[in-house]
C-alpha cells in the first residue's frame, strides 16, 4: 500500500468518526407489525434469549424506526472503520483515530 492509499484510508476513518458523532439516539431492535386483522406496530428486541415487545402505536412508530435505523448506521460505520483500521495496521500505518502528533507507543 503506498502513501496515497494510506492517506486516503486515514481521511476516510476521520470522516467516519465525524459521522459517528452525529448518528443520534439509537435502539437495537426493529419495528414489527403484529396482528391479523388489526395490525399494530411494536418494537421488538431480543435480549437474554427472550424477545421483548413494546407497543408503539402510530404516533411513536416513526421515532422508533429512526432510532433503529440510527443503530444500523452505527453498525455500518463501525464495520467500515474496523476494515480500514485493520488494513492500516497490517501495513504499519498508525490509525487515523489517533490525534495528530500522538503515538501509539
Amino acid at each position: 500500500m503506498d502513501t496515497l492509499e494510506i492517506s486516503q484510508k486515514k481521511k476516510r476513518v476521520r470522516q467516519l468518526q465525524k459521522e459517528l458523532a452525529g448518528v443520534g439516539p439509537v435502539m437495537r431492535g426493529s419495528v414489527v407489525i403484529i396482528g391479523t386483522r388489526n395490525k399494530q406496530p411494536y418494537f421488538s428486541l431480543n435480549k437474554g434469549g427472550r424477545t421483548r415487545l413494546i407497543y408503539l402505536g402510530r404516533k411513536r412508530e416513526p421515532l422508533a424506526r429512526e432510532y433503529s435505523e440510527n443503530y444500523q448506521r452505527l453498525l455500518a460505520i463501525v464495520e467500515e472503520m474496523t476494515t480500514l483500521n485493520m488494513e492500516l495496521l497490517r501495513h504499519g500505518a498508525e490509525s487515523a483515530a489517533l490525534p495528530e502528533g500522538k503515538s501509539s507507543d
